[in-house]
């Protein structure tokens, strides 16, 4: 919001310094980003008379004028423009002078004759037709009779361009403060000043508005209040010279007198406003309704614009002439030959427009303060407010009335005055009436021990919220410290200790922890060979990405986890082991959210890396976390994996990890030259499974019996699947089975392997006679046997 000191000074006054009321609203809540005066580049230019005009005596296009500029001095200054006069009023830039853009003027001949200065023109003072509607862009600018013609003025007051402008930071919470009012209260609190805001006055006039124009909200819950009012006989003409000082400082182009008070009205107020063209509403009637199914609208930019049915809309008998809160469209503008227009002063919930915008791409003025949520009581106000400066500037005749469809619930806020709640809440302490003081200045109303919140402050809805306005006031910086109140019970959740767990395992286990994108683009699942019909590539699609690369949220973290292995391999690090807990999204259409899965991925490539390694990683992982008994399975349909070289870990029939070599053809789309092994494992699974009782063994009393087995078994068996079966046998006297050997050659079958076994048994209780630990062997060679495994001989 940017704020013009000329403006501010008509409703309070304030007589320090542009920098301490800088630093004073910064410091009750209203930040300054910074401030400056207008023209400040400007100097050494001064109001002048052209008193005769002489044609240069070598130039048939270029004048030698005798400029008067106050106290009977006159210059002598050589101009080729073609629209001055005698007798007109001039700026000019003397010898030593600085115009717009830093240009330095000195005097210096031109063909032969000596110019003391310059003549200035609209663009030379920063300034354009906008400004003066009356100048020429390519000629001097002549003062018209808005401007003060003392000779000899500095030109900047001359011509209003003296004003001191502070640019606010707003925060979204304060709409009220995106006004010059708002702003206004808060300087006369934080100054202690009184506020002097008129209320705006419609002078009695003729006709009745509601033979004019008709109402109707169909959609209470987006727009909770519309208000008409009619202008005829409307005189299209510029704004005289304060009004459009003030749009100017305020970063608005002054257009027509129409026109610049619906902006007038909105940097005052705060409320955004639209004048349409009677003759464009079809039956004279406003309907305020939701789109209808592929309607459209071309809008005041000239751009055709599809609306849908939750686009709130501002229409006629047949058509849309506005999308509400956003822009008009290109017949409900000031036209030339407009003789009669609507005021328009409504409410719209602020949530709908910011969707609207959002969908459409436009962020304008409106739609920007919209959707912070206004107050509906401000509505008149406004409106009126809008009336009243068309009396004052005589900018057409005003219809008696207005046409107010109200829809607002007036319940006012009312919290309850409870002071000390407030000073223990802050920590400071301040008498109630001080408190009370300090809320009226705000325009709260205190009585009976209980606050009525304004209208305006939809922001302040709880004593927490009255304390900050205690706090700001009563100044921050004198609020004294002290220990934090209260205890703080905050813990790790069940999930949160898991997630440590992992990462301080995988640390240990001598890797490094990266973080990637959640959006990737679908290009990288061609990277990794996953197939067309397979379900990761229904995705959810992002509708406003920063480019194609990062469109869709990942359903596997997999082109993630290698996009880092190979910067790091382009990048000649020889040895690389990183893991991430990486979040994926599942698509369950538009109308809900995705589902979100966390996966441990885990990658490495190296001299020391084989799938042993991985495989011992994720071992280690699952070991920690307390789960101690999986299946094993060779996996051969995993398109990104080597088909001879990737296995799924499975817990009670379900996927807990894979964990593979990549496939050659995804090593050469990633540009590998190397073996690259990788894990992912399913995060829920470990979570829902884990064991989080820890059980702890006394030192053993009695020996162990040691006895080596080997066994012939299919090349297919799994060595997992022998030792549970090994286990199961032989039961709670097995402390350990430990693989030693596995051998295939021409000792034996073609198709079959050797597999040796270390079989430790130690019983608890007593020491093992030998006849128990061959009862026990023979217990677990007989139920190998019956899955057709023998005793190798």
């Amino acid at each position: 919001m940017i704020l013009s000191k000329k403006w501010l000074n008509d409703y309070v006054k304030i007589n320090v310094s542009d920098k301490e009321f800088a630093d004073t609203m910064t410091m009750t809540g209203s930040k300054v980003e910074g401030y400056c005066q207008e023209g400040a580049q400007l100097k050494n230019i001064v109001v002048g008379k052209v008193v005769s005009l002489e044609v240069h005596p070598d130039s048939d296009h270029m004048w030698v004028c005798k400029i008067e500029i106050g106290e009977n001095k006159t210059v002598q200054i050589v101009s080729g423009a073609q629209n001055l006069k005698v007798d007109v009023y001039v700026p000019v830039a003397l010898d030593n002078s600085v115009v717009f853009g830093g240009q330095e003027i000195k005097a210096c001949a031109l063909r032969g004759v000596e110019s003391y200065g310059m003549l200035c023109s609209l663009a030379e003072l920063g300034l354009t037709v906008h400004d003066f509607p009356n100048a020429i862009s390519d000629g001097i600018f002549i003062l018209d009779d808005d401007c003060d013609k003392t000779l000899g003025m500095d030109i900047r007051q001359s011509i209003g361009l003296n004003d001191v402008v502070t640019e606010f930071e707003i925060t979204p919470n304060r709409p009220d403060c995106l006004s010059v009012v708002g702003l206004a209260r808060e300087a006369a609190a934080s100054f202690n000043v009184s506020l002097n805001v008129a209320k705006p006055a419609v002078k009695p006039s003729k006709g009745d508005v509601s033979k004019l124009l008709k109402v109707r909200i169909d959609d209470s819950e987006k727009c909770s209040r519309y208000i008409g009012a009619v202008v005829e006989n409307v005189r299209i003409a510029p704004s005289p010279l304060w009004l459009r000082e003030r749009l100017r400082a305020s970063g608005v182009r002054p257009i027509n007198n129409i026109v610049d008070i619906t902006n007038y009205v909105m940097l005052e107020y705060g409320q955004p406003m639209h004048a349409f063209d009677l003759r464009y509403l079809e039956g004279n009637q406003v309907i305020v309704r939701t789109a209808n199914e592929d309607e459209t609208i071309t809008t005041l930019d000239g751009t055709d614009r599809k609306l849908d049915t939750e686009m709130l809309v501002i229409a006629d008998e047949k058509k849309p002439v506005a999308i509400a809160g956003v822009m008009g469209g290109e017949y409900s503008g000031i036209m030339e030959d407009t003789n009669t227009i609507v005021f328009e002063s409504a409410c719209f919930n602020g949530a709908s427009v910011r969707r609207t915008s959002k969908k459409l791409g436009m962020r304008t003025e409106a739609s920007g303060r919209f959707e912070k949520q206004l107050d509906p009581e401000n509505c008149l106000t406004c409106l009126n407010r809008a009336l009243e400066l068309v009396q004052l500037l005589n900018a057409g005749d005003v219809i008696n009335g207005v046409v107010d469809c109200n829809c607002i619930d007036s319940q006012e806020t009312i919290l309850p005055f409870d002071w000390k709640w407030v000073n223990n809440f802050v920590g400071i302490d301040v008498k109630a009436d001080a408190q009370k003081e300090i809320l009226e200045k705000l325009e709260f109303k205190v009585e009976n021990d209980l606050i009525k919140v304004p209208s305006f402050r939809g922001d302040v809805n709880h004593l927490a919220d009255i304390s900050e306005e205690i706090a700001r006031f009563y100044g921050y910086e004198n609020i004294p410290n002290r220990p934090l109140s209260g205890v703080a019970n905050a813990k790790l959740t069940d999930e949160q200790v898991l997630q440590n767990l992992i990462s301080e395992t995988l640390l240990s286990c001598g890797l490094s922890e990266i973080s990637t994108y959640s959006f990737i683009s679908p290009k990288a699942y061609n990277k990794i060979n996953l197939p067309e019909d397979s379900e990761k590539r229904n995705c959810v699609v992002i509708t406003n990405p920063l480019g194609e690369d990062t469109s869709v949220m990942r359903t596997t973290p997999l082109p993630s986890l290698l996009d880092v292995l190979a910067r790091n391999y382009n990048n000649r690090n020889e040895n690389i082991k990183v893991f991430e807990l990486a979040t994926v999204y599942f698509s369950q259409g538009t109308k809900k959210l995705p589902v979100e899965n966390q996966i441990i991925s885990i990658g490495m490539y190296g001299d020391d890396c084989n799938f042993y390694s991985v495989k011992g990683v994720v071992e280690e992982l699952i070991c920690q976390t307390g789960i101690d008994s999986y299946d094993i399975e060779v996996l051969t349909n995993d398109s990104s994996l080597h088909p001879g070289r990737a296995a799924k870990l499975l817990l009670n029939g379900e996927e807990l990890a894979t964990i593979g070599e990549i496939h050659p053809a995804v090593l050469d789309n990633y540009g590998f030259d190397t073996r690259v092994y990788v894990a992912l494992v399913k995060f829920e699974t470990i979570q829902k499974n884990r064991n989080t009782i820890k059980r702890y063994k006394p030192l053993p009393k009695f020996p162990a019996i040691n006895r080596d087995l080997a066994f012939v078994c299919d090349k297919e068996i799994t060595v997992l699947k022998l030792e549970k079966t090994i286990s199961k046998a032989i039961g709670d006297v097995l402390e350990s089975i430990s693989l030693f050997d596995v051998y295939e050659g021409e000792q034996i079958t073609q198709g079959k392997k050797s597999v040796a076994f270390n079989i430790r048994l130690r019983s608890d209780e007593r020491t093992l006679k030998d006849d128990e630990a061959d009862s026990a062997v023979k217990r677990a060679v007989e139920a190998l046997s019956e899955l057709g495994i023998s005793l190798r001989g």
